[in-house]
């Protein structure tokens, strides 16, 4: 009995540890800190850092102020525990299509990192506001998942409590984690959206689990909120996006949240690791958001 109890401890131990790695991975920043890229686009390398007051400056390979074709709003806002939750406002300088979108990015480092799937979006017309949960980046409190889930819900409110911020439609658009995370908040808020859209989304943290530690992962992960129990009951159009050659989450997880979403859904099968639609597809996922909101 000793023995079993032990092992059970054990797997219990290794189940939790895997489980948390493989749903939050933040990366602090500092003030100090500077990421550089080469970008196509400007054919430069342009250099993200942050002024004292950490509000973003991005510089080309000069030093100079990148010319950007839209522009970051430095942004503080406080989640219901009463820390400060870092975020953008990302607008498009010229040629402002009138959807806005709530980007709920994925389990890992921060939004300085993750923002690179959010801007060709910008590029493409949309406003994007993007924010890091609580624990990364320069975003105060603990990673967890009650907290980056009151977290989101927070974002959503504070985006909508911005009067200067205009937009025709909203929706929300959430990766992995995000995509997760992006399909519980839409569905208790589908009365302040317009559509939603996942990419590289799981179908629930069991699942999740279950593809970690087989078996027991899906018998010892609590359930705190899930995307497959919430898609049930969202009525608004969805897009759901995954790669047949997603290593990270499997494609199954994303046709099983399709199959159980109703209409007006569309799934949009794409090639490419995982969460790169953006980035290889950006073309055609504007194009079929753009349907989303005719409708």
């Amino acid at each position: 009995m000793r023995a079993i109890s032990l092992l059970t401890t054990i797997l219990l131990v290794i189940s939790s540890c895997a489980l948390n790695k493989t749903f939050l991975h933040p990366w602090d920043l500092n003030k100090d800190d500077k990421l550089s890229a080469y970008v196509p686009k400007v054919d430069d390398t342009l250099t993200l850092g942050f002024n004292d007051d950490l509000t973003t400056r991005i510089t080309n390979s000069k030093g100079e102020d990148a010319d950007l074709s839209y522009t970051i709003e430095t942004i503080f806002f406080e989640n219901r525990s009463g820390d400060s939750l870092h975020a953008w406002f990302i607008e498009p300088k010229e040629d402002y299509n009138g959807t806005t979108i709530y980007f709920l990015h994925g389990n890992a480092a921060n939004l300085a990192y993750q923002v690179l799937f959010a801007t060709p979006f910008v590029e493409a017309g949309y406003q994007v506001f993007i924010f890091d949960y609580s624990g990364f980046g320069f975003s105060q409190g603990e990673a967890t998942r009650k907290a980056v889930k009151n977290d989101a819900t927070d974002g959503l409110n504070y985006l909508l409590s911005r009067k200067d911020i205009e937009y025709d439609h909203l929706l929300i658009y959430g990766q992995s984690l995000g995509g997760h995370l992006s399909v519980v908040i839409a569905n208790e808020n589908q009365d302040k959206i317009d559509g939603l859209i996942t990419e590289g989304a799981f179908s629930s943290h069991s699942d999740i689990a279950a593809d970690v530690v087989p078996i027991l992962g899906r018998i010892f992960t609590r359930e705190m909120y899930s995307a497959e129990k919430n898609i049930v009951d969202f009525k608004k159009p969805i897009l759901i996006i995954h790669s047949t050659e997603d290593e990270r989450i499997p494609y199954e997880q994303g046709k099983r949240l399709y199959e159980l979403a109703n209409e007006p859904k569309e799934l949009y099968t794409i090639d490419q690791r995982h969460i790169r639609g953006p980035l290889f597809y950006a073309d055609s996922i504007t194009a079929k958001m753009a349907r989303m909101v005719q409708n």
